[in-house]
């Protein structure tokens, strides 16, 4: 049971279910009515088997049986009325609406069963994400950090979208990233990406080569035997990535970016993109190129935010088609804080796409407050 819903959400969805029942009931009422005052040679009872069928399509195999039973009911009261049970033609019309409420009721069955099933693995399927991304801590250092992590419900997949932090001698190490596909082999892929950052962001000094020990623990996997078929979607694992190096005292922050969309820089109400010069491509890509990850440098001020986010972000679309206007809709904020930061973008982006998101979406957003 969701112990998460209000009695206020509980009220709200009953008061919801019975004004749809209310449709099949009056419906059966009417056609009951009338078809008791028509004509002898006009015959409504066929429309009865919509009752059913409508039921169906909100409610569970019981109240479905039930409106079919009470549509059953209906039609040999009509029969009674205008001849009796065993004239032929309202023998048959009888007849005909029971085999369609039964079919109704197994119809109400099978979807709800697959209802279940899909709340089930939708469950599953978050505490799989949840344990793989480990809530990263508010406060670091001189930083203030906020997440989060939009899951687009289609099929309830799980997402490849990651984001971590290590605390080193010097400074903060961030990663934000992007496996390509989706499901158990995605959220694979991402978990053995967090598990090397977080055993190597301490131990390598410096950022290309940590990035080139995150390249060797994604390539890595790909060199499996039996991973190589004639499947082109295994031929194009990669992952998009960049690591920001963030360091306690100085105000120069350090980036790789490895195919990642660039973060954006909040600086008194302006954006400005944190776009790198020489960008590595994603990795599981770069194994055979010669020094591919070149650092690049920008200045991040006191009170500056910079914000992480993955390509649901971006490229979520609205009814119309149109991208969501990252740039431009964090230009117009004007809150206070990461934590602020995000409720305004997650809401916003919700709103663009009518509570539908085309992919997983994950953003981070880190301020500087002070040095320690």
């Amino acid at each position: 049971m969701d112990s998460s819903r209000q009695p206020g959400q509980v009220i709200g969805s009953w008061n919801a279910s019975s004004r749809r029942l209310a449709l099949p009931l009056v419906l059966i009422a009417v056609v009951t009515a009338v078809d008791v005052l028509a004509p002898p040679d006009v015959h409504l009872g066929p429309f009865l088997v919509a009752a059913p069928a409508i039921t169906a399509s909100f409610a569970g195999p019981r109240l479905t049986a039930l409106v079919g039973a009470i549509a059953v009911l209906a039609q040999a009261a009509v029969a009674v009325t205008r001849s009796s049970l065993t004239d032929l033609n309202h023998t048959l019309q009888i007849l005909a609406l029971t085999l369609i409420s039964v079919l109704a009721t197994l119809f109400a069955f099978r979807r709800e069963r697959h209802e279940r099933q899909l709340i089930q693995l939708r469950s599953v399927a978050q505490a799989t994400q949840e344990v793989v991304l480990r809530p990263l801590p508010r406060r670091v250092g001189p930083l203030r950090l906020a997440s989060v992590y939009l899951a687009a419900e289609a099929e309830a997949q799980i997402g490849g979208d990651l984001y971590a932090t290590a605390r080193t001698r010097h400074g903060t190490r961030v990663l934000i990233g992007d496996v390509r596909g989706k499901g158990l082999e995605a959220i694979g892929d991402a978990a053995r990406l967090l598990g090397a950052f977080r055993a190597a962001a301490h131990r390598q000094p410096e950022l290309p080569a940590l990035m080139a020990f995150l390249e060797d623990a994604v390539s890595s996997d790909l060199d499996t035997p039996g991973d190589w078929t004639d499947d082109t979607e295994d031929l194009e694992a990669f992952t998009t990535a960049a690591v920001l190096d963030i360091p306690h005292r100085a105000t120069t922050v350090s980036m790789i970016n490895c195919g990642h969309p660039p973060p954006l820089l909040w600086t008194r109400g302006k954006v400005h993109e944190m776009q790198v010069r020489q960008p590595a491509p994603p990795l599981g890509l770069t194994g055979h190129m010669a020094s591919p990850f070149t650092v690049q440098n920008f200045t991040v001020a006191d009170g500056d935010i910079i914000l992480l986010y993955t390509d649901g972000v971006i490229e979520a679309r609205n009814s119309k088609g149109d991208f969501y206007p990252l740039a431009e809709r964090l230009t117009a904020w004007s809150g206070q804080g990461p934590d602020d930061l995000l409720r305004y973008l997650c809401s916003d982006l919700l709103i663009h796409t009518g509570q539908n998101l085309g992919d997983d979406a994950a953003l981070v957003a880190i301020e500087r407050v002070g040095h320690t």
